[in-house]
């Protein structure tokens, strides 16, 4: 099932999963092994399954194999088989095979039967795409999955350019026509000051789709689904003026609106459930106006943005109303598992009858997916017509809440019973969990990965470049058992040539480069193997040291295939690390698991902060004598991460507006306004102020500029 028996640590050390650990994790995953017996008895089951079946649910091959073969389990002494690959898109490809004369793999007694696996060669080469194989006798069928193998790079990337860009949070971005959260209007503005001052990409934060009857659920991290795209960061005025809505525009400039409306843009956190309450109640009142007086360029983009989806759109606008529904009745319904039996399952007669009742108000929703994905459409663009050679960067997040559409939608695909998270590391030393359920690798493998595929193509929309949040998840997650602590759980093994393979495939449908997360405990050889499939490492600079002596590493000693950045949402600010702001914060709040810690860790931040020093010295970029300020420190690291051999260096956001504070503390939820810290300053001041105007021309004379001709159309 596989759970990794041991691990190695971000300290070096060993760590077993202890035998506990083993059966509830067993459990959480269908599996009873209470005992030997029980065990045993699940371990024959599940072998028994294996042999049964002819042909695998899925098998994943690369372009470059050859020739491309598929195992298929018999009973000895099968004559003559044919077999018959149809094509994705159009084609075929057939043959016939003596059985006993393919070349032997492995063999069993299946109920005093002998059953024999045999590699069959499918001759001639298939090309990359989604295919079905069918073996006779017994027409038994199984999905075919051809990949390159590598991920796409825009080709200036690919011969050696180096460019930079700017990653932001997009709810924190404030501007002199927000409504108290960034927005996507917001971001083209952005992407026009990044672009014309050279750079080529903006990374941003998950732009998952969230819980409107919840708001203050604020994490990016923890979404209601990482299919679709969060309605809060609609510019509600853009979209009135795009539909020529009256009504709207009536209600959203009145004196009592435009209070509220101040009194959000002038806060220092996103209030979200007063964002939500405007933002509903304008874009209802503009659906309503646009329903009843529809314009016909308008109707036909809807619709055919509908068709698009599909059931994805449909199935999480219905969740979301049923959720709406059942919540109104009983807050204690926020969770689908709560909802009476009949309307836990999405193929249901009820939920089907619910749906018919229910058609405007899922209209409705569906709406405004089609908003937001319009405004980012146009970002995308934007960046395009700028000259950005990616783009739009996006982040996945690792998982979905467990009481969301997404897991309501296909929860044989994930696991209830355990959620995800880390081991203790030197950041974190009591661990992590992330409250997320994580997929269940066999069911993935059975569904023939549909909800993986499903996954990527939706984040790989409207983007050039995608970051997948913690990457170990293609080969392994840490899965901790309900209501246990981070120091009980173990790792779960996944089938990592498969996923990267699909990966690489949807990459270069989609011209959309990879950025794997690569923090935190990373097994031996992973980043190698990402390397090989062309996902781009994510370079911290303030991990990237010697282990024994603690030296920060040289610009030229980073990868090239790699994202070099300041810091990430999770870590403190240039100017909170230099301060050692987290490590107070962190005392504070009681995050260290013994009183020592923190002593522990100001040493250590001691020591990095002389290393670090020394190293930017070293490269030329601060002179010799008294300590540096944080502007200088700020205009030297970024000169250091601009020299490196990264095809990619960001500058965070929050460093070019010199934030103290960082945006989230990992392992805290209510005892830290996570998620809603804005910026000190908004997109019409950020270019006529330090740090911003020096980092970036920092940044340009070390990177250059992105030509126009080599930007990507990703809109």
């Amino acid at each position: 099932m596989g759970i990794e028996l041991e691990f190695r640590d971000a300290r070096g050390a060993i760590v077993r999963a202890s035998r506990e650990t083993q059966r509830r994790l067993l459990a959480a995953m269908g599996v009873d092994a209470a005992d030997e017996g029980a065990a045993t008895a699940a371990l024959e089951v599940l072998d028994r399954a294996e042999w049964e079946r002819p042909l695998p649910p899925v098998v994943v091959l690369r372009s470059q194999d050859d020739p491309p073969s598929v195992e298929l389990t018999l009973a000895a002494g099968t004559g003559e088989i044919s077999w018959h690959v149809q094509l994705e898109d159009v084609g075929e490809r057939s043959g016939r095979a003596e059985f006993a004369k393919l070349a032997l793999v492995s063999q069993f007694s299946l109920g005093g039967k002998d059953v024999q696996r045999r590699r069959l060669v499918l001759e001639p080469a298939l090309p990359c795409g989604y295919h079905t194989l069918t073996v006779m006798p017994g027409a038994a069928t199984t999905g075919l999955i051809v990949t390159p193998g590598r991920c796409w790079l825009p080709p200036g990337l690919a011969q050696g350019r180096r460019i930079w860009g700017i990653s932001a949070q997009l709810y924190l971005l404030r501007s002199a026509t927000d409504w108290g959260i960034g927005d996507f209007s917001d971001l083209r503005s952005l992407v026009a000051l990044a672009s014309s001052h050279g750079a080529g990409v903006i990374g941003l934060n998950p732009l998952h789709a969230m819980f409107p009857d919840d708001p203050e659920h604020a994490s990016p991290y923890s979404p209601a689904s990482r299919l679709l795209l969060n309605v809060l960061n609609i510019d509600v005025p853009a979209l009135s003026k795009l539909i020529g809505c009256e009504k709207a525009r009536a209600l959203t400039t009145s004196g009592a609106f435009q209070a509220r409306v101040e009194r959000c843009r002038a806060s220092e956190l996103v209030d979200y459930a007063e964002v939500t309450s405007l933002k509903w109640s304008a874009l209802e009142a503009m659906f309503e106006a646009w329903r009843q007086a529809p314009d016909q360029a308008g109707t036909a983009a809807f619709e055919t943005f509908r068709r698009e989806r599909g059931a994805v759109l449909e199935r999480h606008c219905l969740f979301l109303a049923l959720r709406e529904h059942f919540v109104g009745q009983d807050p204690a319904a926020a969770d689908w598992r709560r909802w009476p039996e009949q309307y836990r399952d999405p193929t249901s007669p009820a939920v089907t009858e619910f749906a018919a009742r229910h058609q405007r108000r899922l209209d409705f929703l569906a709406w405004m997916q089609w908003a937001a994905d319009t405004q980012l459409g146009a970002a995308a663009a934007a960046a395009a017509e700028g000259g950005m050679m990616v783009g739009l960067y996006r982040d996945l997040a690792v998982g979905a809440d467990r009481g969301g559409a997404e897991t309501w939608v296909n929860a044989a695909a994930v696991v209830s019973g355990a959620q995800v998270g880390a081991p203790p590391d030197i950041y974190n030393p009591a661990g992590q969990d992330w409250g997320l359920p994580p997929f269940h690798p066999r069911a993935l493998r059975e569904e023939g990965y549909r909800s993986f595929i499903e996954l990527v193509r939706s984040n790989m929309r409207h983007a050039g470049g995608l970051r997948i949040d913690h990457v170990m998840a293609l080969q392994h997650l840490y899965w901790i058992p309900r209501g246990e602590k981070p120091t009980a759980g173990a790792y779960v093994r996944y089938p990592l040539d498969d996923l990267v393979g699909i990966l690489a495939l949807e990459s270069q449908r989609q011209r959309c480069l990879v950025v794997g997360e690569d923090l935190g405990t990373v097994p031996d050889g992973f980043r190698e193997r990402m390397a090989a499939a062309n996902v781009l490492s994510y370079r911290v600079l303030f991990f990237e040291q010697d282990r024994e002596t603690g030296a920060f590493l040289p610009p030229d000693a980073y990868p090239a295939l790699a994202l070099a950045v300041a810091g990430s949402h999770d870590l403190p600010t240039l100017r909170g690390w230099w301060e050692a702001r987290d490590i107070a914060l962190k005392e504070r709040l009681g995050l260290y698991p013994d009183s020592g810690e923190a002593t522990r860790q100001r040493e250590d931040r001691d020591r990095d902060r002389t290393h670090l020093v020394k190293a930017l010295r070293r490269a030329g970029l601060l002179p010799e004598g008294a300590e540096p300020d944080v502007p200088a420190l700020a205009r030297a690291a970024h000169a250091y991460l601009a020299r490196s051999s990264s095809m990619l260096a960001l500058a965070q956001l929050d460093d070019l507006t010199d934030e103290v504070d960082q945006v989230n503390v990992p392992s805290t939820s209510e005892e830290h306004p996570n998620w809603r810290r804005r910026l000190s300053l908004t997109l019409e001041e950020l270019p006529t102020r330090s740090p911003f105007i020096e980092i970036a021309a920092i940044l340009r004379a070390e990177r250059g500029t992105a030509h126009p001709e080599e930007a990507i159309d990703h809109g």
